[in-house]
């Protein structure tokens, strides 16, 4: 059982973090350079990752690093550790609330609504100026608490 959960928590610990650095660069020069193209442009743009990030090895890595998160709250409930089991919890939670649910409860609404629009009248224009700001907000949600359960997992495997 202990190496299932070290595998587990090593498991989770590169998963949050790489899911942590692809929002990262999001939120860091990904959105910044849409916002300086015709909003026309940066609706296409992001429609496009929209729709091709749901093809790629990136829900190989999103999804399953929430399941995998699901099982460590789990075991680290199972089988009570003190300050190990309370760090699984956290990185479990920070992952699974705050990064997998969040993107399901808002990034991908605001992605949803982005598909509907073309061209670059008023209505456009407006709605890429919210979705810049809204979505980019979520988007440093998902990046810190994807990183901080990263840390959270790494730090429960120095104490279990």
């Amino acid at each position: 059982m202990q190496f299932v959960l070290i595998l587990s928590l090593v498991a989770a610990a590169i998963g949050s973090g790489l899911v942590a650095g692809i929002f990262f660069a999001f939120s860091t020069f990904i959105m910044t350079a849409f916002s300086r193209i015709p909003a026309e442009q940066g609706i296409a743009a992001m429609n496009s990752i929209n729709v091709t990030i749901v093809r790629s090895p990136f829900m190989a890595l999103f999804v399953p690093t929430a399941i995998l998160c699901i099982v460590i709250a789990v075991l680290a409930l199972m089988n009570w550790r003190g300050s190990a089991s309370a760090l699984m919890l956290t990185g479990a939670a920070l992952y699974v609330f705050a990064s997998f649910l969040s993107t399901i409860i808002f990034n991908v609404p605001m992605n949803d609504a982005l598909e509907k629009v073309s061209g670059s009248g008023p209505e456009a224009v407006g709605l890429w100026a919210t979705y810049l700001r809204d979505w980019t907000w979520w988007n440093h949600v998902r990046t810190v608490a994807s990183l901080l359960a990263s840390m959270a997992f790494v730090w429960a495997l120095m104490v279990v």
